[in-house]
């Protein structure tokens, strides 16, 4: 007997149906081989074994025909663990086909982005369709943090930044995409067109739920990522590549309550403005802990969620980490792991044995067990700032990172990173410059005006990029007082190795400004990045305005409709004032007045090297800065 394939609203995934039948006590179906592709389980189509299905909660293997048999959940995402070798089919956004979500009488309040409709009775009988995949345990993944596009126009950026170098990276068949969460920025009526930008790659694209994503007027956690599920997929959910097993996550819990403020620093669960914490429910966890008792030990584990479970940014500050990563950590004890996040729009590669001040206070956890990776944003700063050459905002990160994304080559268990900034030579990775006195000064001055009420200061800044002097030139008596060669190394980690040379003299090591060995983040502008620093402090896109334009357009508008509009000033709300990866020495004072050729090496812990060289220039005095009329 034939199935039948149940057109439904987009994500909802391929899958079969025979009759309707009343809920009951199981839900059951087949995983099967779909030999002509059309997603539909024709006679002698065979059914495949030992494929994990779950209800949201249980998991259960596949019989020898692949039958598979769960208890009914009145709130569940039925699913099928893609196994390695195989593939499930993707829709025409390159979405994954794998589930079928089902909320009896569908979500229970009005939302704008509609929630689950009512599905009617429980289908009789689930199928799920496979077909090979290329074979080996070799293949790569792009991780894109936070495109987080609140307008079409933010999208057309995404699509001319990210999507076109990914069209560079040349990904094959086998290869994935992966959002990291906030993949839009409050409006879900933009995934379509930013996924279909994204589809021109051509290989799926796997998506985490982020705090941007959700229904913001859903009044109950159990409703928030109703409209994801119909319009993409579960919130939580599994597949695996090679020899990896991707965990997908969902620590976003919106609207918290009292069971998140009952831990310290968590009183804002309780005000009168609806707030997210960063936990994954106590049903997720048991689905964990259920799905991981059917992951062999020696697979890799790699973790997606979009809330970090520990950040070094924001180390201080608990809702920008996972309450229960202790937890996750303990279930993971023993097996190769990697954590992949976004949501801080910084890039962060925290080390196995790497910890801060802050996360022990905040989450229960010490030195890191396993790596933990902060994907950075391919929004950058939320698409803000000044236009790159090709006419998308630099929009430069927390801590100075271009926007970009995180490509991951992985070998069997094992695993390479690399940083690909926007539009930029992929050889690029590091930032290098001079942390001078000059600087320092200037970097206080300005900081202290951004930190006053904004309706209180004088909306003229007392000093901009401008004031600064020449970055490369530095003065005897700045040497006597502390000038510091930095480079900050994008996706820079513990085992980077950072040296640096003067002319064809010997060579010097840099030194990492955090040692990760429990200590606080390290502020201020001893500990600033100059060169994004420099690029941060000066928005003049806000200034640029016309006579008979569209008003739209006078300034620029960022986050939910609002104007950036007037004098030149800082991008964002602070100056860059702490960095992770940030590498540093401090420059002798005798070095001899002239030109210095300086070279700048690094080298990451897969041997991949970059180089930046530069001209030093010493002098006893500055020469005048500006044009001289004298003699005319």
């Amino acid at each position: 007997m034939h199935s039948r394939l149940l057109k439904t609203l987009p994500g909802l995934g391929f899958f079969m149906l025979l009759a309707t039948a009343q809920a009951g006590d199981t839900v059951s179906g087949h995983v099967f081989h779909d030999l002509n592709g059309d997603g539909l389980r024709q006679p002698g189509e065979p059914g495949v074994a030992g494929v994990l299905v779950s209800n949201g909660l249980e998991l259960v293997e596949t019989t020898a025909d692949g039958a598979w048999v769960l208890p009914a959940r009145e709130d569940m995402d039925l699913s099928v663990v893609q196994p390695s070798g195989w593939r499930v089919p993707v829709d025409e956004r390159q979405i994954p086909q794998f589930a079928f979500s089902y909320k009896a009488g569908g979500t229970p309040e009005a939302l704008r982005f509609g929630g689950l409709p009512d599905p009617g009775p429980l289908p009789e009988t689930v199928d799920f369709a496979l077909q090979p995949a290329p074979a080996g345990e070799t293949f790569r993944c792009a991780v894109i943090g936070d495109s987080q596009t609140y307008s079409n126009q933010e999208v057309g950026f995404f699509r001319s930044s990210i999507v076109s170098d990914l069209l560079d990276e040349g990904l094959e068949a086998g290869d994935c995409m992966i959002y990291v969460g906030d993949v839009v920025g409050d409006d879900l009526d933009l995934l379509d067109r930013l996924l279909a930008a994204g589809a021109t790659v051509g290989v799926p694209q796997w998506l985490v739920f982020g705090n941007h994503d959700l229904d913001f007027d859903a009044t109950d956690p159990a409703h928030s990522g109703d409209s994801w599920r119909r319009m993409v997929k579960p919130t939580y959910y599994a597949f695996e590549i090679g020899q990896a097993t991707f965990v997908v996550l969902n620590n976003v819990v919106y609207p918290c309550g009292e069971s998140d403020a009952a831990r310290p620093g968590r009183e804002f669960c309780l005000g009168d403005r609806p707030r997210y914490n960063g936990r994954v429910p106590e049903t997720q966890m048991q689905w964990l802990a259920n799905l991981l008792d059917h992951i062999p030990q020696d697979r890799l584990i790699v973790l997606l969620h979009h809330v970090p479970l520990v950040s070094f940014s924001d180390a201080d500050r608990p809702v920008h980490q996972t309450d229960n990563s202790a937890e996750i950590h303990a279930l993971l004890e023993g097996r190769p792991a990697l954590s992949l996040a976004g949501h801080t729009h910084t890039l962060e590669n925290l080390e196995p044995g790497e910890w801060y001040a802050g996360w022990q206070e905040n989450v229960g956890v010490g030195p890191l067990p396993f790596r933990h990776i902060v994907a950075g944003a391919a929004s950058g700063a939320w698409w803000q700032g000044n236009f790159d050459i090709d006419g998308i905002p630099m929009a430069l990160q927390r801590m100075g990172g271009p926007k970009g994304l995180v490509m991951l080559d992985f070998d069997g268990a094992d695993y390479r990173e690399r940083y690909r900034g926007a539009r930029m030579d992929p050889r690029r990775g590091q930032w290098v410059s001079l942390n001078t006195p000059a600087f320092r000064d200037w970097h206080e001055t300005l900081n202290a005006w951004m930190e006053q009420p904004e309706e209180e200061r004088d909306p003229v800044p007392p000093v901009s990029v401008h004031d600064l002097p020449d970055e490369f030139m530095v003065t005897l008596d700045d040497l006597a007082e502390g000038v510091y060669l930095t480079a900050n190394v994008w996706l820079g980690s513990r085992s980077t190795r950072v040296r640096a040379r003067l002319g064809e003299g010997e060579w010097f090591e840099l030194e990492r400004t955090q040692a990760g060995q429990g200590e606080a983040p390290l502020t201020g502008a001893l500990y600033a990045d100059p060169f994004s620093v420099r690029r941060q402090a000066s928005d003049a896109r806000r200034a640029i305005v016309s006579r008979s334009g569209d008003p739209g357009t006078q300034g620029y508008e960022s986050f939910k409709g609002r104007r950036n509009q007037g004098v030149p000033r800082p991008q964002g709300r602070s100056l860059g004032d702490r960095n992770v990866h940030l590498w540093r020495v401090r420059l002798p004072a005798s070095l001899p007045v002239g030109m210095h050729a300086l070279t700048v090496e690094s080298w990451d812990r897969s041997g991949r090297r970059l180089v930046d060289r530069q001209v030093l220039e010493v002098v006893e005095r500055r020469p005048p800065r500006f044009w001289s009329d004298a003699g005319w």
